[in-house]
């Protein structure tokens, strides 16, 4: 039983991206470091046993699993020493080549505005991308000071109930209510100077939701936000839920040889960010996201439990210099 798990997860992560919104196939790949444990499971049931076929078609999906995601654990990007003492210091340092960024999915304006607020506070936040907001939300995050904190952003909503968000410690040039032009949503974006004067644009991503009859729809937002690729003469950083983890063949597409996933990048371990409210389950997928163009570092990856929200945010550290 768990060969056959293992086999069936092992070849949905197999398939290319044209096949990627298959019925449950998002949902399925979503689990694909587990299965890897799965087959790791049937492994050694197989040789307790002596069912060799089992035991050996368990040891190639193990096999897969782990060529998968040995990369979030093989830290071989170190960020420079300035970043890291960027990242360290007691308050936020706006005029060097270094950023700490967040993003986090606020659950339909339900999470608590203080907690997003003190989350920026503690870890020195310079640029905050946030998802799925409210008008009483960012209501609720001025009256818990993020003026203060962030006094510059960008809101945008397609519906008029739930938009993305954008704040930044320094100004930001060209504020767009969106700049992929999805069906998904509007996701806003700005353009941040640096110490060493690069221009670096962020944007608060954030895709479709797989699910029943919204599978060909994920996959396209995705595919928009890939389309990004053809902006050449701009560096980019997009913050955001991207609903797909790194296992997922439209994200992978996405990046590209441009972009980069800053989880996988930094190799300090799975940034595992859904779910985040339902007790007693700990997250098991990686759907939130870091993504950067060329010539730009990133490290000191975090997660973050927010009250109220289910998903937990991101933190880390961008460098933007040489």
């Amino acid at each position: 039983m768990l060969t056959a798990i293992a086999l069936v997860g092992t070849g949905a992560r197999l398939l290319p991206g044209r096949f990627a919104d298959w019925p449950f196939l998002p949902e399925t790949v979503s689990l694909t470091p587990w299965f890897a444990l799965a087959a790791a499971f049937a492994l050694v049931l197989g040789l307790a046993s002596r069912r060799w076929l089992s035991a050996l078609l368990a040891l190639a999906c193990l096999c897969a699993g782990v060529a998968w995601q040995y990369p979030f654990f093989a830290a071989d990007h170190d960020l420079p020493k300035e970043a890291l003492a960027a990242g360290s210091a007691e308050l936020p340092v706006t005029d060097d080549d270094a950023a700490r960024v967040m993003t986090a999915n606020v659950y339909k304006g339900r999470a608590d505005p203080q907690a997003i607020v003190q989350a920026v506070r503690e870890n020195r936040v310079e640029v905050l991308a946030l998802q799925e907001t409210t008008e009483g939300f960012v209501a609720g995050l001025e009256r818990a000071g993020i003026g203060k904190l962030l006094p510059y952003a960008k809101v945008a909503s397609a519906d008029g109930e739930y938009g993305n968000g954008l704040w930044s410690a320094t100004p930001m040039g060209s504020p767009a209510r969106d700049d992929v032009d999805s069906a998904a949503s509007q996701m806003p974006a700005g353009t941040v100077d640096f110490g060493s004067g690069r221009r670096v644009r962020f944007v608060s991503v954030h895709t479709t939701s797989p699910g029943v009859g919204k599978w060909d729809r994920w996959k396209r937002s995705l595919e928009d936000v890939g389309a990004m690729k053809g902006h050449v003469h701009t560096s980019y950083v997009f913050l955001g839920d991207f609903n797909a983890s790194y296992d997922h063949a439209p994200f992978r597409d996405l990046l590209g040889s441009r972009f980069r996933d800053a989880a996988r990048y930094s190799g300090h371990g799975f940034t595992m960010s859904w779910p985040n409210d339902r007790p007693g389950v700990p997250p098991f997928a990686a759907i939130d996201h870091i993504v950067f163009d060329r010539g730009i570092q990133a490290g000191q990856l975090r997660t973050i439990s927010i009250p109220g929200s289910d998903h937990r945010a991101l933190v880390g550290t961008i460098w933007v210099g040489v």
